[in-house]
């Protein structure tokens, strides 16, 4: 046809509604005091914003098509841990692992790294979910797929703020 792009595996999303922005506390505008992050702001703050980043087929926002949730983002500030759980749009989604990766990406740009970052599928909604959920804990496999151009080129890409 004309185009002559690839098919898209979910041509038509569902799309949800994005939750409200959070107002910035006086708290956090005090600098004399240590931030301590949450899981609202992992998702929320434009520093670590993993609800605006893009899908790789679809011109819409994880958190748009629900592949990201607030409640599904679990941080524990006194142990240095973040994990962040999420759901690829459909079972057999081949952009599960680049998700992923777009992900843990944002959040190693983003957080101090004091912080142990957890990136896996939730439980039941990928046909691989092991597969690539052992893909994204694995530090060096993480390290080998930022090594490659192509990779970081599109892990870039829905990293990158829409216009």
């Amino acid at each position: 046809g004309p185009g002559g792009g690839a098919a898209l595996e979910n041509a038509n999303p569902l799309i949800y509604r994005r939750s409200g922005e959070r107002p910035v506390t006086a708290r956090e505008e005090d600098d004399e005091l240590p931030d301590s992050i949450d899981d609202r702001e992992i998702f929320d703050n434009p520093a670590h914003l993993i609800r605006s980043i893009n899908d790789p087929e679809h011109p819409l926002t994880l958190e748009e098509l629900n592949v990201v949730e607030q409640v599904r983002v679990k941080v524990n500030d006194a142990e240095s841990t973040v994990a962040v759980e999420f759901t690829p749009t459909i079972p057999h989604c081949s952009m599960a692992t680049l998700i992923g990766l777009s992900i843990k990406v944002k959040l190693i740009r983003s957080l101090p790294e004091r912080f142990k970052l957890d990136v896996h599928i939730t439980p039941g909604t990928h046909a691989s979910e092991h597969a690539v959920n052992k893909q994204l804990a694995d530090k060096e496999r993480v390290a080998a797929a930022l090594e490659n151009s192509h990779l970081l080129e599109v892990v870039n890409q829905c990293l990158s703020a829409r216009s």
